[in-house]
């Protein structure tokens, strides 16, 4: 009894029961958990040096990396308590996406999948075969749509869109951006391209009138990037998407004054949980590139649903 009277106490401490309830369904490391949680590495270790004392967790060594689990027959007689607990906590429903992010982002690793195929793609030289004709190839498949580009800069990702778009919104915040795209737009052709001069966080489109939203490496310039999210939602059609290409969270601080980034990326965990407060669905999170230059800037791929119920 005495035992169980101790893991009480060590589980009445939110992170300490949060940890757990996260190990009892996946082992994991110290980075993961502190991704997960988005706490700092001394809070995570002190708190599983309690659940370690206490026989409730047990690490193991994998080359630099520890890995933590719980001790499942030391919890049996209190999962019951520790699943209520965990339930009555504001942080565990986003803890269980947090999750299954980490997880995913894992097995991307893993995988190494985006840069092998990338590594595949152009070991070899193959005449006239290229990303960029690729992605001209790939933009032909998509079907007409209303499509908003978001911070879209000089717009060549805009006017690539509008080969296929029914019509895209370029917007940018700085009027010489805009004017030359316009510009360019009107020597080309591009009746469907129309630039606006606008914010990220209100941009001059009406409610419920596109059928996607894509922030390409715009989303970091925004002073609040939840409001541009929630502005999203508000111009997309019941039924639309957001795309948003942006980096991961990174620590070159060079990039605020080099690129005039307002944040130095984005984490999946970051990413979801605005995309899920806003009530955008079936979300999907992958790190789809990664440069194997310093500082190593990793791209991250959100995309989410705008329900067709009247709820959504």
């Amino acid at each position: 009894m005495a035992s169980i009277l101790q893991s009480l106490r060590a589980l009445s401490e939110p992170t300490r029961l949060r940890l757990l309830a996260l190990l009892l369904q996946e082992e994991l490391s110290v980075a993961e958990l502190q991704e997960a949680l988005g706490m700092g590495q001394s809070r995570i270790s002190a708190s599983l040096g309690m659940l370690r004392r206490q026989g409730l967790v047990l690490d193991r060594r994998v080359g630099k990396n520890i890995y933590y689990a719980a001790v499942v027959s030391a919890i049996a007689p209190l999962r019951d308590a520790v699943t209520a607990a965990v339930s009555e906590l504001p942080e565990g429903e986003r803890d269980r996406h947090a999750l299954q992010l980490v997880l995913s982002k894992r097995r991307d690793r893993a995988a190494d999948y985006f840069d092998k195929l990338a590594g595949k793609f152009g070991r070899t030289y193959v005449p006239g075969r290229s990303w960029q004709a690729l992605a001209h190839g790939l933009l032909r498949l998509m079907p007409p749509m209303v499509i908003a580009d978001m911070g879209a800069g000089e717009g060549t990702l805009s006017q690539l869109l509008a080969r296929t778009a029914r019509q895209v919104i370029a917007i940018d915040n700085s009027p010489k951006m805009v004017e030359y795209g316009a510009r360019i737009a009107a020597e080309n052709g591009y009746a469907n391209l129309e630039y606006r001069l606008g914010d990220l966080e209100e941009p001059p489109i009406e409610s419920g009138s596109v059928d996607m939203v894509l922030f390409s490496q715009a989303l970091h310039h925004a002073a609040r990037p939840q409001r541009a999210v929630e502005s999203a939602f508000r111009i997309l059609k019941p039924g639309g998407r957001i795309l948003i290409l942006d980096l991961a969270s990174h620590t070159y601080e060079q990039a605020k004054e080099l690129y005039a980034h307002v944040w130095l990326g984005f984490s999946g965990v970051e990413l979801h949980a605005m995309l899920e407060k806003v009530g955008f669905t079936d979300l999907e999170v992958s790190v789809v590139a990664r440069e194997q230059q310093a500082p190593n800037f990793q791209t991250i791929l959100v995309t989410g649903l705008k329900s067709l119920s009247p709820e959504g």
